[in-house]
């Protein structure tokens, strides 16, 4: 049972912001853009599958979000981020492991030949620590979630830079928020498939 929540969750974490609308740029821009001009309208032609307006990826808001409610697009924004981010991490915590494990019995693969059995094996320990982490980086980000409209921070940055990659270039900025936009919409989507895909054939990596 507690395996099919965990997956039933993880599913449902994957999937909830892939398409939320599109990211954010200072309240200066243009009211008439969409979305307010944030990266991530971009999509490849055509879209097949559109419900109501035009077959086109671009500007995908099948919903409305970003008409309806204009004064949430940053938080939709710093909320696709996040879990885009959080999908990243979680692909590869779930494909490393099968290929290399930390010291300890408990984490053997005699004592866990599949990764998405580490959820049940280890439930009084390393998960406990798990929700910690995202317990804490949860309460770093209440205040600027309380403020996302009070001032000039853009959605998802925190400044956070210790390798120096983010570019100076306007161009290049937009390249890269439009790089981990992607890569984390696909993550989201992976990692739903990925624990599914274990669960349902038992396997680990590439779950066949």
């Amino acid at each position: 049972m507690a395996k099919l929540t965990a997956t039933i969750l993880a599913t449902m974490a994957g999937t909830a912001s892939a398409f939320a609308p599109i990211a954010s740029v200072p309240k200066t821009s243009a009211l008439s853009e969409f979305a307010k001009g944030m990266v991530g309208g971009e999509g490849p032609e055509p879209m097949p599958f559109n419900f109501g307006g035009e077959k086109t990826s671009k500007n995908f808001d099948p919903v409305g979000f970003s008409e309806r409610a204009p004064e949430w697009l940053n938080w939709f924004r710093e909320a696709e981020l996040k879990h885009g981010r959080q999908a990243m991490l979680a692909t590869v915590g779930l494909v490393v492991p099968e290929f290399v494990r930390i010291p300890g019995e408990q984490f053997s693969f005699e004592s866990i030949p599949n990764v998405l059995d580490a959820h049940d094996a280890l439930i009084g320990t390393s998960m406990k620590q798990i929700l910690l982490w995202v317990s804490f980086a949860e309460v770093c980000t209440l205040a600027a979630l309380s403020n996302m409209n009070e001032y000039d921070r853009a959605p998802g940055d925190f400044s956070f830079d210790p390798l120096g990659l983010y570019p100076k270039d306007a161009a290049g900025q937009k390249e890269m928020k439009l790089k981990e936009l992607k890569n984390g919409r696909l993550a989201m989507v992976a990692i739903g498939g990925m624990v599914v895909g274990s669960s349902v054939t038992g396997h680990g990596f590439p779950y066949l």
